[in-house]
C-alpha cells in the first residue's frame, strides 16, 4: 500500500524537480511543498515553521561535522567555521547554483524582481568558497528556502540529524574550511586598515550581558557598530563587518573593501533592551525613552523597519539610531540595544552579568 502524501497538482513538477536536486524520494511531499511556499502566497502554509527548523538543523549538522573535523580548535573558531557555512550569502548562492530558485511559489513581484537581480549578478562565479567577500548583496528569501528545504528533508527522516547531513552536504559543498577562513582577509584587520588610509582610530571595546559577549566599535570616539556573540571573537568579528559597511558607504569606498558582506550574519540585539533601557531611565529618574520609525519600507508581506530612540538626561538629549528589521517590535529593541550599549560604554551605566549599575556620567556625552 502507497503510504506517500502527494502534494497539490499545481506543484507536482516542482516538487519532483526539487527532489531530483536534493537526491531524495519525500514520503510526505507535502512537506516538500511547504518549504517551497513563500509566506505572500496565501493559499497555502508557507516555509516559515520549516524555516526556524531549517537554521538550527543545518547549524547542528555543521557544528558535528567541525568538531569531528578539527580536534583541539577553539570554539570560537569552530563558531566562524560554521556561520560563514550557513551565511545569507553562502545559502542563496546555494540556491542558485542548484536551481532551487526557479521553484519557489510566491505571489511577489518585487521579490521575483530581488531574485532575478542577485541570480543574474552571481551566476558565472567560480566556486571558490565564500568567507568574507561577495559585493551583491543576496535576498535572504534564497537562503531561507534552502534551510526550510533542509528542514523538509530533516523531518521526513524522522529527524534523523546523520542522515540529513548525508543527504544534504553535497549542496552545501564547497564547504569553507579552517584553512580558507585562515587565509581570508579579517573583517578586523580590514576595519583598522581602512580607517588608519583616511587618518581615523578605531577602538574596540568588549563587555557582557547575561550570556552574551558585545563588542562596540568606536571611529575618532565616536560609536559605530555593535556585534553579540556567545564568543568574544564572533561578537567582535560581527561588530567589524557591521561597522565595515557603516564606514565604507560614509567614506564612499568601493571594490575590495566592502568584499566582505558574505561572511558572518551578525546581528546585535540585548535580550528585553526596550524593557531594559525603560527600567534605566525609570531608575535614573529620565522621562521614558521616545521610539521613531525612521524607515517604514517593502510590501506588506516583506516589510523593514528601522527605529531611533530618544531619552533625555540631566546633560541633555541622546539619540540613536538602530538597525533594519523585520517587525517594529526587533527595530525598536535594536535601537534600544544601542543606546544601551552606547550608554554603558559612554560611563553613564555600567554592567556585570546579571543586571545594570550606574555610575556618574561623564562630562561630555554625545550620539
Amino acid at each position: 500500500m502507497d503510504r506517500t502524501v502527494q502534494p497539490s497538482p499545481e506543484m507536482q513538477q516542482s516538487v519532483a524537480a526539487v527532489e531530483q536536486i536534493v537526491g531524495y524520494d519525500f514520503r510526505n511531499k507535502r512537506l516538500l511543498e511547504e518549504a517551497l511556499t513563500h509566506s505572500s502566497y496565501s493559499e497555502s502554509p508557507s516555509y516559515q515553521r520549516l524555516e526556524f527548523v531549517g537554521d538550527a538543523a543545518l547549524g547542528l549538522a555543521l557544528s558535528n561535522y567541525f568538531f569531528l573535523a578539527y580536534p583541539g580548535v577553539e570554539p570560537g573558531t569552530l563558531s566562524l567555521l560554521r556561520s560563514a557555512n550557513v551565511s545569507t550569502e553562502k545559502l542563496a548562492r546555494v540556491a542558485v547554483r542548484h536551481g532551487l530558485y526557479c521553484h519557489l511559489r510566491h505571489n511577489a513581484p518585487a521579490l521575483r524582481d530581488k531574485v532575478r537581480e542577485f541570480t543574474e549578478a552571481v551566476t558565472g562565479e567560480d566556486e571558490t568558497p565564500l568567507v568574507y567577500r561577495g559585493s551583491v548583496r543576496a535576498p535572504k528569501v534564497l537562503a531561507d528556502m534552502v534551510e526550510s528545504v533542509a528542514a523538509a528533508v530533516y523531518v521526513d527522516l524522522n529527524f534523523d540529524l546523520e542522515k540529513l547531513w548525508m543527504k544534504f552536504r553535497r549542496l552545501l559543498e564547497p564547504i569553507v574550511t579552517l584553512e580558507e577562513v585562515q587565509g581570508q582577509p579579517q573583517p578586523v584587520t580590514m576595519l583598522f586598515e581602512l580607517c588608519q588610509k583616511h587618518g581615523k582610530h578605531v577602538d574596540i571595546k568588549h563587555w557582557r550581558d547575561e550570556t552574551k559577549s558585545i563588542a562596540s566599535v568606536y571611529v575618532d570616539g565616536v560609536f559605530v557598530a555593535s556585534g553579540s556573540s556567545e564568543q568574544k571573537e564572533i561578537a567582535k568579528l560581527d561588530a567589524a563587518k557591521i561597522a565595515l559597511l557603516k564606514l565604507s558607504k560614509s567614506l564612499g569606498v568601493s571594490g575590495r573593501s566592502t568584499e566582505f558582506i558574505a561572511g558572518i550574519d551578525g546581528k546585535f540585539q540585548i535580550e528585553e533592551a526596550k524593557q531594559k533601557l525603560h527600567e534605566l531611565c525609570d531608575k535614573k529618574k529620565w522621562p521614558k525613552p521616545i521610539y521613531t520609525i525612521e524607515k517604514d519600507e517593502g510590501p506588506s508581506h516583506e516589510k523593514r523597519f528601522v527605529s531611533s530612540v530618544k531619552i533625555a538626561t540631566a546633560d541633555g538629549v541622546l539619540c540613536i539610531t538602530g538597525d533594519e528589521r523585520s517587525r517594529i517590535k526587533d527595530a525598536d529593541n535594536s535601537a534600544a540595544s544601542s543606546m544601551i550599549c552606547a550608554l554603558q560604554e559612554s560611563g553613564y551605566i555600567g554592567c556585570n552579568s546579571n543586571s545594570f549599575s550606574f555610575l556618574v556620567p561623564p562630562t561630555a556625552f554625545e550620539i
